[in-house]
């Protein structure tokens, strides 16, 4: 079992969101600096803010995907999904299932309710079933009883 506190963060969603990130802002920019002088004195300010507001929508949301994460404390848990923070008391802690080909493991609270863990992802291979076995180990030896 892994010393606590301890985190567990998907390396290849945040490696993407990174990548993403610098082509979206490149792109939009190297666009910007390809339009002739009379095209970029033709483009109005709403226009400009709209490219803008997207852009940074997109930052948003790959910041989002960037941020997940699971945390074990010694008292509980800590769950990032996006912007969404849940923290549970190892009494509410539930079973961890990975389903197979399932994109990322959840929380199974019991009473009908899941919670989904985007800070281990699949796609991060062995790493991630590394994730899951002290996941467990952890939760497990915080089950009450």
């Amino acid at each position: 079992m892994p010393s606590l506190p301890r985190t567990w963060r998907p390396l290849g969603p945040r490696l993407a969101a990174a990548v993403f990130g610098v082509v979206l802002v490149g792109a939009f920019a190297w666009l910007w600096f390809q339009f002739e002088p009379q095209t970029k004195a033709s483009v109005k300010g709403l226009e400009k803010a709209t490219v803008v507001f997207f852009i940074l929508l997109g930052l948003a949301l790959l910041n989002a995907l960037a941020r997940s994460r699971v945390v074990a404390h010694a008292d509980g848990l800590t769950v990032v999904n996006g912007y969404r923070t849940r923290r549970l008391a190892w009494t509410e802690v539930g079973t961890v299932r990975f389903p197979q080909g399932a994109p990322w493991p959840y929380l199974d609270l019991g009473d009908g309710e899941r919670i989904s863990l985007l800070g281990i992802h699949a796609s991060d291979g062995a790493r991630a079933a590394t994730a899951i076995r002290e996941l467990r180990a952890v939760v497990d030896a915080h089950r009450p009883g």
